[in-house]
């Protein structure tokens, strides 16, 4: 009888956990150099389809004409070609070794669909943003930024327009309750006293200014260069977990970037983690404090009870379920699109 009290009571704690309402996400990506943006909106749609978070827009923080058909090419993929996507028209220029994949062609048809066919046809990525924050509820959504700083510091330097009357901090005061955030390193990394993280010096004017500005009622949780470096993408993942498919679009963009014998950190996907899991203990917090940024990129965080900010930590055994977690959810196969219609 104890044994089957103590299995009805974990089954109720599980199903509990996952009654909850979706988290509304919004997921802004440089995605463009490195690959592990791809695996972390790959991530963030398998847990859309474990209903745990609901995507209302994708935005994109550096110009690439093929980071917004990439985009929708890996939504499409998921079952999600009807995202809004926004970019910047405002930030760093940026080479991919990845993107054209989404060009590639079987026959006379797109081996991975997609509508858009440059970024020039998609939306400023300040408007889609208000879009998406006008549109939901009152302390809801979730900000995933894992790039640039572009487009949130337009964001909150936004007016009222005719999509909603509020400025966007305006806007960001009332509608989001936490941004979660890769950017930045707050102690030794790499042999280095300090490290000048890449988020941070491709666009410090931006990143100073969502440090300095970003409204203190809305809290900031920092994935700092350190974390993602110590949970780096298996290799074997990448040459096992997706065989379900012959050609999928995150294996592909993967291999293109970083080939079959590279573990690449996954910088971007801890904040996702994160972002959607907050209490799942994969990380620790700091305590409250400021993030600084200073003119050359460097960034501090300065301890304040008060503080709007916080930056994760991460002991060895999390480390080793943060590693099993990801790999599980980036090569978890698409769920709600037709078998038959798969690439």
């Amino acid at each position: 009888m104890k044994q089957l009290f103590a299995i009805v009571w974990v089954l109720a704690g599980f199903t509990s956990a996952f009654a909850q309402s979706p988290t509304p996400v919004i997921f802004d990506t440089d995605i463009t150099g490195d690959c592990d943006d791809v695996l972390a909106l790959a991530m963030l749609h398998a847990l859309a389809d474990r209903d745990e978070c609901n995507i209302k827009a994708v935005t994109i923080s550096k110009i690439n004409p093929l980071t917004a058909p990439f985009v929708d090419a890996l939504n499409t993929y998921y079952g999600r070609g009807d995202l809004p996507i926004g970019v910047t028209h405002d930030a760093q220029k940026r080479d991919s070794k990845y993107l054209a994949v989404c060009k590639t062609r079987d026959g006379d048809k797109l081996q991975y669909p997609h509508d858009l066919m440059s970024s020039d046809d998609a939306p400023d990525a300040v408007d889609v943003l208000r879009h998406a924050l006008a549109s939901s509820e009152d302390g809801s959504v979730v900000i995933i930024q894992v790039g640039l700083a572009a487009n949130l510091a337009a964001l909150i330097d936004s007016p009222g327009d005719s999509i909603s009357p509020l400025t966007g901090i305006e806007l960001v005061k009332q509608k989001c309750k936490l941004a979660s955030v890769m950017a930045g390193c707050f102690g030794p990394a790499l042999g280095k006293p300090r490290h000048a993280e890449a988020n941070v010096v491709n666009g410090i004017g931006s990143m100073r200014q969502l440090a300095e500005r970003w409204p203190d009622a809305v809290p900031i949780v920092w994935s700092d260069f350190r974390i993602g470096l110590a949970v780096p993408y298996p290799r074997e993942s990448i040459a096992r977990d997706f065989r379900y498919e012959k050609h999928h679009l995150v294996r592909e963009a993967y291999l293109l970037h970083s080939g079959p014998e590279h573990d690449r950190p996954t910088w971007d996907l801890t904040s996702v983690l994160f972002a959607v899991r907050p209490d799942d203990n994969y990380f620790g917090l700091s305590e409250a404090g400021r993030v600084h940024v200073d003119e050359k990129g460097f960034t501090e965080f300065v301890p304040a009870p008060d503080g709007r900010d916080r930056y994760l930590t991460m002991s060895d055994h999390q480390a080793i379920r943060v590693v099993e977690t990801q790999r599980s959810l980036c090569s978890q196969p698409p769920i709600g699109r037709d078998a038959t219609k798969r690439p």
